[in-house]
């Protein structure tokens, strides 16, 4: 009996290790950072014109070039809506990057106007903040009007109503912080990298970017309408640096994102400079403050061994993303010292936030109140 008992329980042992590295095995084969590249327009939508240049070649062996370079890092998969002259309907597009639980969603254009107008622009989703990006995202919605049954998909959205723009900004509204993040690298890639005229990061209505839930932008490489520019992006020599920037831009992104969590673990021993820091007390109702240490698609224990000896440490799911967080205390000047700590550790990058009620809030609003 005594000898049966012990085959069982070795038996168990065996089958609980073997589930146990499996499951770890499915999670290395899975825990990459999935990049959806989308080539804008495609098949018998050309997109625009400018020129004699057609948009959606030009997207697409920018995107090709793009995912190509990607693909020789081991820590990222990226996923293509087009890999070829095909039309893609926009849900089927963002439909593709949600499936896929893409931590990115990148698209890719070229912009048109009846004006001397030229540079690149980078759009994240919000309200159109003038008439020129409405009508941008206005031209790039208009695409549903190609596909069979657009209302029936749509939801009744109209590309050409502001109402309508209103009302999709909505969803996309918790992962803002990083989409503007990756689209002022990509044009500060532009401006710095490649000497090109950056119009800026903006914002704008896409319908594309409303329906994917991650991190997304919309990048217009350059007008084709303006004669010299639109030949740059049709030669190999443009398509290849803008392509080049996208590609810092991104692995600028996920270096940032992954930054000094989990890997390269040290312990920093330097003194903290005493000029920086304040002793006495700063203390703020029923706001708590915390220092934001990383932001991963990595999911992480919030154990010290894992944060560079650091304790304290929380974390929060937003979206796909898990946020890090040193420290926890109402007092403003304690969160700034812990603030010079997380920097000393190699966390330069760590910034005060605010919390009241258990919500995140502006950092300004809560010292706009009263400390004790």
């Amino acid at each position: 009996m005594k000898t049966n008992l012990q085959y069982i329980i070795v038996c168990i042992a065996l089958i609980f290790t073997c589930f146990l590295t499996s499951a770890n095995n499915y999670n290395k084969t899975n825990d990459k950072f999935v990049v959806v590249l989308d080539a804008g327009h495609g098949g018998h939508d050309s997109g625009n014109l400018g020129n004699g240049y057609r948009e959606s070649d030009i997207a697409l062996k920018i995107v090709l070039a793009v995912g190509k370079q990607l693909e020789q890092n081991e820590g990222i998969k990226v996923i293509y809506t087009r890999k070829n002259d095909t039309f893609v309907t926009l849900r089927g597009r963002a439909k593709i990057a949600n499936d896929a639980g893409a931590d990115l969603f990148v698209s890719v254009h070229c912009n048109a106007h009846n004006s001397a107008a030229h540079g690149t622009e980078t759009f994240v989703l919000g309200l159109h903040a003038n008439q020129r990006n409405f009508e941008i995202a206005k031209k790039e919605n208009e695409v549903i009007f190609l596909e069979a049954d657009f209302e029936k998909h749509y939801e009744g959205f109209d590309p050409n109503s502001p109402e309508s723009m209103i009302g999709i900004t909505l969803m996309q509204e918790e992962y803002l912080e990083q989409s503007i993040r990756l689209a002022r690298l990509v044009e500060d890639s532009f401006k710095d990298k490649r000497k090109r005229n950056s119009r800026g990061v903006k914002q704008a209505g896409f319908w594309v970017l409303h329906n994917t839930y991650m991190p997304s932008i919309l990048i217009e490489t350059g007008f084709l309408t303006y004669k010299k520019e639109g030949a740059y992006l049709n030669s190999k020599n443009g398509q290849s640096k803008m392509s080049s920037s996208i590609i810092e831009a991104i692995l600028a992104y996920k270096k940032n994102l992954d930054q000094n969590i989990g890997e390269n673990i040290y312990e920093d021993k330097s003194p903290i400079d005493s000029d920086e820091t304040d002793e006495t007390t700063l203390v703020y109702d029923n706001v708590i403050f915390k220092v934001q240490i990383a932001a991963s698609s990595r999911d992480l224990a919030p154990k010290s061994y894992n944060f560079k000896g650091l304790t304290d440490i929380s974390k929060e799911k937003v979206g796909g993303l898990y946020k890090y967080y040193y420290g926890n205390t109402s007092d403003y000047n304690e969160i700034r010292r812990l603030e010079i700590i997380s920097k000393q550790k190699g966390y330069t990058s760590s910034f005060v936030v605010a919390f009241k009620d258990g919500e995140q809030i502006n950092l300004s609003e809560a010292l706009k109140t009263s400390p004790k």
